[in-house]
């Protein structure tokens, strides 16, 4: 069996650089935490790129919030990035009434065809998260959820994403659960247990909060973490 799969989020090349040699997987490209993660220029993420080798899934999002704000800036910033060399990506969008944003998110998942992509923690935020994976689960490209299970986090969401799990295979629930949001240490060996194999990580990472760098040896324990063999639950 495969290892775990492990996701840092980067903002930065020292960011990517850090995360690599620490264990990490693969890296969630973004800017602007403070708006909770935006798209990244072409620039960093060509700086990326060239400083490591990991797979790279870069945001799709121009402004803060579920909304998709301006299509045509987003499909402009997509078509960039594909031109720079990207190739996986993050997205998903909702309405006003919670809903998912189907013609949105369809435009971009097009716009990006044969490209890889998760929807992000859109899903915790919406108003019927069956209808959310009803809708998408057979657009192109997606492979993963990325979820707590609910907008405060794992702690509030455990008992969601779990039955989740235990739908696998289902039309919408296909794709790979990526756990993310109020992820915790204490959280990780109860969910290798319940059977769940990839996990995403931002600020667990960092020694003083989105204002410092990605530490390399926090990666390491995180990922010494998520690679021990996961204990039987009773």
């Amino acid at each position: 069996m495969s290892r775990p799969i492990f996701e840092v989020i980067a903002l930065t090349a020292q960011d990517a650089r850090a995360a690599e040699a620490g264990g990490a997987d693969r890296l969630e490209l973004v800017t602007d935490m403070a708006a909770d993660g935006l798209t990244p220029s072409v620039e960093d993420f060509a700086k990326i790129r060239a400083a490591v080798d990991l797979p790279l899934r870069v945001m799709l999002r121009i402004q803060d919030g579920f909304a998709p704000g301006g299509p045509d800036e987003l499909l402009a910033r997509a078509a960039e990035l594909r031109a720079e060399g990207a190739d996986e990506f993050v997205f998903g969008f909702l309405d006003a009434d919670g809903a998912v944003d189907l013609a949105a998110t369809r435009a971009l998942a097009e716009a990006v065809a044969g490209c890889r992509w998760t929807f992000h923690r859109a899903l915790d935020h919406s108003a019927d998260r069956a209808a959310v994976r009803a809708a998408v689960g057979a657009l192109p490209g997606l492979d993963t959820f990325l979820t707590s299970g609910a907008p405060e986090g794992v702690d509030a969401g455990r008992e969601v994403i779990t039955a989740e799990l235990a739908r696998a295979g289902e039309p919408g629930y296909r794709q790979r659960i990526l756990i993310g949001g109020g992820l915790r240490a204490e959280h990780v060996p109860g969910l290798r247990a319940a059977g769940f194999d990839a996990f995403h990580v931002g600020g667990a990472v960092r020694v003083g909060g989105w204002d410092s760098p990605v530490d390399r040896a926090k990666v390491a324990e995180w990922r010494a973490l998520i690679d021990a063999p996961a204990p039987t639950e009773a």
